[in-house]
């Protein structure tokens, strides 16, 4: 059991039974009147989001998940499917896949995610690489300051395909690297 002040972003914690993922912590008040804390969270199950203010000598039971590489096979309607290295198969829903969904690629290597022995979701590389598969060209003369447009990049699920905002210079059929938690493209990796 920890306190609430000891408690740190990305941290899963319970909260009525239920594992949540601690997103934004908000710190008030001050030593005389006491502090709270405004975390906004995320149930790891449902993903359903929760705001909540606690005290500061609030407890709480810290879990700390367990995670297994595996492979990326197929799409299940509504469940995709993930291999580990002894063939084992495991499924996750798709409301528990998060913006995963828009880098998910046939073979693609990720972490998944265990609660209480059920995958409950999966996390990827920090960086990874993407076909762009459509971008429109750049007009001559609108190239001054930072202009962004948008780049379809390749997918696994064709419905699901994914915009990033790029550079003009950026062209279809390029390989660009994007972060995956911010969604943002990094730089072009082969033209």
């Amino acid at each position: 059991m920890k306190f609430a002040k000891e408690i740190r972003v990305g941290n899963i914690i319970m909260v009525e039974d239920k594992p949540f993922i601690v997103l934004r912590s908000d710190v008030n008040g001050s030593s005389r009147t006491g502090f709270t804390y405004k975390w906004k969270m995320k149930n790891l199950l449902t993903n359903a989001p929760l705001e909540n203010v606690f005290r500061g000598d609030d407890k709480f039971d810290v879990v700390v998940l367990d995670k297994k590489p595996v492979t990326y096979s197929y799409f299940a309607d509504p469940l995709y499917v993930f291999m580990d290295e002894e063939y084992n198969q495991y499924e996750i829903e798709e409301e528990n896949m998060g913006d995963a969904i828009n880098y998910l690629k046939d073979g693609m290597e990720c972490e998944a995610v265990f609660y209480d022995g059920k995958a409950i979701s999966v996390e990827l590389p920090t960086t990874i690489a993407r076909l762009v598969v459509y971008s429109e060209p750049a007009v001559k003369g609108n190239t001054s300051g930072n202009v962004l447009k948008e780049a379809k990049i390749e997918n696994a699920i064709e419905d699901k395909q994914h915009t990033v905002m790029v550079p003009l210079f950026v062209s279809t059929d390029d390989v660009i690297e994007i972060d995956t938690r911010t969604n943002e493209y990094k730089k072009v990796v082969r033209n």
